[in-house]
């Protein structure tokens, strides 16, 4: 449209119309005259203003979902970021429980010994390559650790330490083919002396040729002079096998460590001996064997020529004409024996 002056008042003559309805429809109220024009524009125009809204509604949804995209992955990072919290300290309670558990074990084992231990934690382990069975704890010189220390856990017999730094120690395993403890058995107090073997049962060699040895049969430490580098009690092994004495002067048996090498965590070392040997204290307790059956008593029965039953003893404790199922023969049948054998018993 050209910008005219017939069409500047076209214009201002429009605006003048559209304020005089405005005015005329607020003045009306809900009576206005206008309001019939208003519903027949709302037919026309409304179900253009539908279709124009479900056109624009899903770009509306779309431009709503990626504003909120942002929060939402943030809301997901932070779901998984406590899940892993969640997780991490599940596995941290467990193996506190663990640890817990080997703790309680050790100090019921030193208690029983009175043994007086200073507590570490495996750090480390020997080398793969190397020939040797040792591992690091720890605990070292700053915490009164000495070279020649018995070490012990829950179970039993650890090794001795070898190697003392500031804040860690080196210790030897009981398995270890360069580990040698002299070892005494549970009551019959046989001595001799225990070298590892690595993953093979410790070899025994008994001191006495001809002592009586039995697979089950467990041994403890005997000691060292001044509780040095072993204190005595330690429980050491079960033995497993015991070969054939062939009239040597010393006898070879084998026996299984208590102690499982491989799954070491916490142990203890004992910083101070016992004031007196506590012998086989420190053994757990062997569960009580299962009591023999008693023999059932067995008495023998007689028949004599007039139908009395006689016992082993001479002593009459039935007849058989007394039963009505006994044959022309004198003999009966199994519930004549049965009756027989219940009066035996009971006159026995």
């Amino acid at each position: 449209m050209r910008d005219t002056r017939e069409s500047r008042l076209l214009l201002v003559l429009l605006i003048a119309i559209a304020f005089a309805l405005i005015t005329v429809d607020i003045r009306g109220g809900e009576e206005s005259p206008v309001d019939g024009a208003r519903q027949a524009a709302a037919t026309v125009f409304g179900p253009v203003e539908n279709g124009v809204a479900a056109a624009v509604d899903p770009v509306g949804n779309a431009i709503g979902a990626v504003r909120d995209s942002g929060d939402r992955h943030d809301r997901i990072a932070a779901l998984e970021h406590e899940n892993a919290e969640l997780k991490t300290r599940l596995g941290s309670d467990d193996r506190n429980s663990s640890k817990v558990r080997q703790l309680d074990s050790m100090l019921k084992t030193a208690g029983a010994g009175q043994y007086g231990i200073k507590a570490a934690q495996v750090v480390a382990i020997g080398a793969a390559q190397g020939f040797s069975w040792t591992i690091t704890i720890d605990a070292g010189a700053n915490d009164g650790l000495k070279r020649d220390m018995t070490v012990l856990n829950g179970q039993g017999l650890v090794g001795r330490i070898t190697t003392v730094g500031p804040n860690t120690a080196t210790v030897l395993l009981a398995n270890d083919p360069d580990f040698t403890v002299g070892t005494r058995m549970e009551k019959t107090d046989e001595l001799g002396f225990a070298t590892g073997q690595g993953s093979r049962p410790l070899s025994v060699q008994f001191l006495n040729g001809k002592a009586e040895v039995k697979k089950g049969d467990r041994l403890v430490t005997f000691g060292s002079s001044k509780d040095k580098p072993f204190v005595p009690g330690v429980p050491v092994g079960e033995v497993v096998r015991v070969d054939p004495s062939g009239g040597d002067l010393t006898r070879t048996v084998y026996v299984r460590p208590f102690v499982g090498f491989t799954k070491l965590d916490v142990v203890g070392i004992v910083v101070q001996a016992p004031r007196e040997d506590p012998r086989d204290l420190v053994l757990p307790k062997q569960p009580a064997k299962p009591a023999k059956p008693k023999p059932t008593p067995t008495v023998t029965v007689t028949a004599q020529p007039n139908g009395d039953l006689v016992d082993g003893s001479g002593k009459v404790v039935g007849n058989i004409n007394e039963n009505p199922d006994a044959d022309a023969s004198g003999n009966t049948d199994g519930d004549a024996d049965t009756a027989a054998g219940d009066a035996a018993n009971e006159q026995e």
